[in-house]
Formats: structure tokens, C-alpha cells, sequence
């Protein structure tokens, strides 16, 4: 035989197998709803009869569920789309320049000096400080830069032998420098 025909055979039995076991599970499926075959002695009636087997429809298997995949570039993407609700929203280009045009104003510092009043807390509240700055020297409003504080003490304190008790001096604040608009 011919080497060449030996390759082709073995070819096509190669291809032949690979048809046969692809179609054996539908054979199977076909043989096991079929009426068992009966032992013993048939009649020639059934021996002559051929068996008909009903295709059946191909079951697919049920499409793959998508899981979470746990892995490193799953969870930067979560954090990525996390972070889209925590970010503030970006503002038109007319709210920007707005914004740029506020931060614009013209404006002038000042020095001087205005007490800051005492807040409920008890901690000094300086924008009334730097308001009364500004509009000591002709503007509506102002925002402090620096400020200074001083100590005032009764004039007990400055007495030989007399001890300091914790209400004879009290701080005071003012602002000393302040931007005005």
C-alpha cells in the first residue's frame, strides 16, 4: 500500500471517530427512551419491525451568569464609580467665571486696628472686627489677615504682694490688617 493512501486512511478514520464520539451522548440520549429491548425469543412480527428513534431538541447549556470577578482591577473600577457620586459636580464655564470674576473684585487692604467682639463661646469673632476696619476707611465690608491680641489687667495686678487671680486680666483682640471691598 501506498504511503500516501496509508495517510488518507488513517485521516479519514481519524475524522470518522472524532464524528462518532461527538454523536455518541445524542445516541445515548436516544437509546435510554427507547423501550428496553425484551429478552428471550421474539416473534419474526417484532424482529421485523424497525425501531424509530424520535430526535430530540439539543438542550444548550443555560448562558453563563456573570460573577463578580474579585480581583484588583474589579475593585478599582467599584472605587472609580464610588468616587464619581463623592466628587462635587463640575460647573459650567459661566458659573466659572462668575466664581473667577467674585474672586476679582477689586479690592484694597487696610491697617488699623478694631477689636474683635467676644463670641457665645467665648472665642473672638473677628469678622465685625475687620468690617468696622473697612468701613472706617470708606468701604462696605472686609475680611481679617492679621490680627493681634493684647493682655488687660485691673491695675490690682500691678500691686506688690498681690496675688493674680484668674478674672483680673482678660484677653482682647483686634484685627490689624483686613481686606476691604
Amino acid at each position: 500500500m501506498n504511503l500516501a493512501r496509508l495517510n488518507s486512511a488513517r485521516a479519514c478514520v481519524a475524522i470518522a471517530g472524532l464524528a462518532l464520539s461527538m454523536a455518541l451522548p445524542e445516541i445515548d440520549r436516544g437509546w435510554a427512551q427507547a423501550a428496553p429491548p425484551a429478552l428471550g425469543v421474539q416473534s419474526p412480527a417484532q424482529q421485523s419491525q424497525p425501531v424509530e428513534v424520535q430526535p430530540q431538541p439539543i438542550e444548550l447549556p443555560p448562558a453563563p451568569v456573570e460573577r463578580e470577578n474579585p480581583g484588583l482591577i474589579n475593585e478599582i473600577g467599584k472605587l472609580f464609580e464610588k468616587s464619581k457620586s463623592a466628587l462635587p459636580a463640575l460647573k459650567s464655564p459661566g458659573e466659572t467665571i462668575n466664581d473667577l470674576s467674585n474672586i476679582a473684585r477689586p479690592s484694597t487692604m487696610v491697617t488699623g486696628r478694631a477689636a474683635c467682639v467676644v463670641a457665645s463661646n467665648g472665642a473672638p469673632d473677628c469678622k465685625i472686627g475687620a468690617d468696622r476696619l473697612c468701613q472706617s476707611k470708606g468701604f462696605k465690608e472686609g475680611k481679617s489677615i492679621d490680627t493681634d491680641a493684647s493682655e488687660k489687667c485691673s491695675p490690682l495686678v500691678y500691686l506688690p504682694g498681690h496675688k493674680r487671680g484668674p478674672n483680673d486680666c482678660k484677653t482682647e483682640n483686634f484685627v490689624t490688617r483686613a481686606v476691604c471691598q
